[in-house]
């Protein structure tokens, strides 16, 4: 009797087993559809600066990159930027008017949400085209900014 009963556990374990893997295929398949996925909207632009699977996989380091040379060496005005990506990609409310970060339709807030990723660029950079850089409103702070863009520009190797 407890044999029978180990062979039917063993039969409804390997089902499962069954079931699981056909369920897991469909879905790496995409057939399935049960995950959803996000779907930003599209950029305003016919192309981006690279095709869209490299940008997945590597927006954040071109960012990165980009964000070093301007913060570190102080350029400005380079291919890459956050202000460039913004306005190609900023993403119309019901109004018409582009969204900010704190909508869920923010461009960058659809992938970010998604893969449950916390960004800050948008703490001191405008998350929508049109609104000023929040590095440029801070109290009378533009004075200290050109000071170090002097001091930095006075040091580069």
């Amino acid at each position: 009797m407890r044999r029978a009963g180990l062979l039917s556990l063993a039969l409804a374990a390997a089902l499962l087993g069954a079931a699981a893997g056909a369920a897991w295929a469909a879905d790496a398949s995409g057939a399935a559809g049960r995950t959803p996925v996000p779907h930003p909207p599209k950029g305003r632009g016919d192309h981006c600066v690279a095709d869209t699977e490299f940008m997945r996989r590597n927006h954040m380091a071109m960012l990165l990159h980009q964000r070093g040379e301007t913060v570190h060496l102080g350029e400005r005005g380079m291919k890459y930027s956050l202000a460039a990506c913004v306005d190609c990609h900023a993403a119309p409310g019901a109004d018409g008017v582009p969204v900010t970060y704190a909508n869920p339709k923010h461009f960058c807030r659809s992938c970010h949400d998604y893969a449950a990723v916390s960004i800050d660029c948008f703490e001191c950079h405008a998350s929508r085209p049109g609104d000023a850089d929040k590095t440029t409103a801070i109290d009378g702070r533009d004075a200290d900014f050109a000071v170090l863009n002097d001091y930095l520009k006075g040091t580069k190797p």
